[in-house]
């Protein structure tokens, strides 16, 4: 149906009211269960003191999070404060070498951080898979990288190779999966780039160039070796209209996304509460709902918050970085379900869109979708838990597929084509809340744990029936409605722009 058919607005005003007083009924009983339960031995461990003044402790279960910002924080403010100053000083002196500054400074970064057996072993795989990208053979590109990605994730590699190089600090360890892992993600980029690259090979500097780029080496995102190559090699540096107020404000924005989760963690033990199945089986359905929700919503802002500071950086080194992920509550697909989109567009130029063409044809969706879940499955390092979220994901998005080439056959189509455009999209509306909850469930069991993501899905669905269900599904509904008319707005105004003139000097070469 057309992007101008819209909803009455009196039912989007109902939509919204919904919406909000169901999310604040749960967040409610969180914070009832929150305070209620504080002192419970299984809450000992992950519940320290917090805001003193207001009386309340604080969720400390997410050791990621709590690195970030306590250990690991000052440590990171220096290596980007710094790494900003000598890129503007050396970006006005020497433009034309940016990126071997970045590179320089990157690569010192690291030997001080993290000691000269981990940089060998950084150098080695760079020398690897340098090798093989000469070759210019795709698939020993993908063997040579999936191979070296395998010995930092399957055991006895994985441990042999940490003893090399952990033991100066507590977060050693983080740190070295976190720069091994992209780093062999970026070399894969660089091989497979290579492949296509019709007049010789890239050097191996511009690997080293391209891999030693600080504000990406440890944490990504992973940005693909083409855009990265010609963005740090440009020397016509400029900035676009309102670029730094623009950077300004989205450096505002992420304080306060800081805050927002500060604020979850001092009210709502969305992290906490689900390790204590005892207590979770006495909550309430609702609560129930509003833990996996929420706990889909923080891991949304901790990837927000980790991107949006690191993209801030690259963005003043005048990059165009992968923006951070699609906020969980405008999601009701699964093809666009992913919390890192530098991962999610690497996976999806060599692999997804690769093999899956146009994505129209089914055989194909599903070649194209195993792979790619198969070396995500790598990725995220093998185990119970992440085959189960794999499956399920991958089930996910082929299902999509399948049901799309159901409706759009007679009887179903005609059906569709003769019913009004605000009925149609109430019909799929219907379908995507459904979808919306799968979504949460298959995610939340990776997030949190297999037994909650079960224990919530038998409520929901199970014991809850009809009445949790329904009311549950009503409210999504809700907000999945809300998001259609948001991205119908989006692309009436895209279709409103007024296309640019073309430059006089080209009109007249034309």
């Amino acid at each position: 149906m057309g992007i101008k058919a819209g909803l009455p607005r009196y039912e989007l005003y109902l939509y919204i009211a919904v919406l909000s007083g169901a999310l604040a009924w749960a967040a409610s009983w969180i914070v009832e269960a929150s305070s209620e339960n504080v002192s419970r031995k299984t809450f000992k461990e992950s519940v320290k003191p917090g805001w003193y003044y207001f009386g309340r402790k604080m969720d400390v279960a997410d050791f990621e999070w709590v690195m970030w910002f306590s250990t690991f924080r000052n440590h990171i403010l220096f290596a980007l404060s710094g790494h900003v100053i000598f890129a503007k000083i050396f970006t006005l002196l020497a433009p034309k070498h940016r990126s071997l500054i970045f590179c320089v400074y990157g690569a010192l970064a690291v030997l001080v951080t993290m000691g000269w057996t981990f940089m060998a072993l950084v150098l080695s795989d760079c020398m690897v898979l340098y090798s093989v990208a000469r070759v210019k053979s795709k698939w020993m590109c993908f063997v040579a990288g999936l191979a070296t990605l395998a010995s930092i994730k399957l055991e006895p590699y994985n441990s042999w190779q940490e003893t090399l190089v952990t033991g100066s600090f507590d977060l050693q360890d983080v740190l070295f999966y976190g720069g091994c892992g992209f780093t062999i993600m970026r070399c894969m980029s660089f091989a497979l780039e290579n492949c296509e690259k019709k007049d010789g090979n890239y050097t191996f500097g511009d690997l080293l160039k391209y891999n030693f780029y600080l504000p990406f080496f440890f944490f990504g995102p992973v940005m693909t070796f083409d855009k990265y190559h010609a963005q740090a090699t440009n020397t016509k540096l400029s900035r676009k209209e309102r670029e730094m107020w623009n950077i300004t404000t989205k450096a505002v924005l992420h304080l306060a996304l800081i805050l927002t989760v500060d604020a979850f963690f001092h009210y709502l033990y969305i992290l906490t509460i689900p390790t204590d199945i005892t207590l979770v089986t006495q909550l309430s359905d609702w609560c129930l709902a509003g833990l996996a929700y929420f706990n889909l919503v923080y891991d949304w802002l901790k990837a927000a918050v980790m991107f949006g500071v690191i993209n801030t950086v690259a963005t003043l080194d005048h990059l165009d970085p992968p923006q951070p992920p699609k906020c969980i509550t405008m999601l009701y697909v699964f093809a666009e379900t992913h919390f890192d989109r530098g991962i999610n567009d690497w996976l999806c130029k060599y692999v997804y869109d690769y093999i899956g063409g146009d994505h129209d044809q089914i055989l194909k969706e599903f070649l194209a979708t195993v792979s790619t879940f198969a070396i995500t499955t790598l990725w995220l390092g093998p185990c119970e838990v992440v085959y189960i979220w794999s499956f399920f994901n991958c089930f996910g998005l082929n299902f999509e597929l399948w049901v799309a080439k159901f409706c759009s056959i007679p009887p179903f189509s005609t059906m569709e084509g003769l019913m009004g455009a605000a009925m149609s999209r109430r019909i799929r509306g219907l379908f995507n809340a459904a979808n919306f909850w799968a979504i949460i469930l298959y995610n939340v069991l990776s997030l949190n744990s297999l037994g909650f993501a079960k224990l919530v899905g038998r409520r929901l669905i199970f014991k809850g029936f009809p009445l949790s269900t329904l009311s549950v599904l009503l409210v999504t509904y809700c907000g999945v409605q809300l998001v259609k008319e948001h991205e119908r707005q989006q692309a009436l105004a895209e279709d409103a722009q007024p296309v640019k003139p073309l430059d006089a000097n080209k009109e007249k070469a034309e």
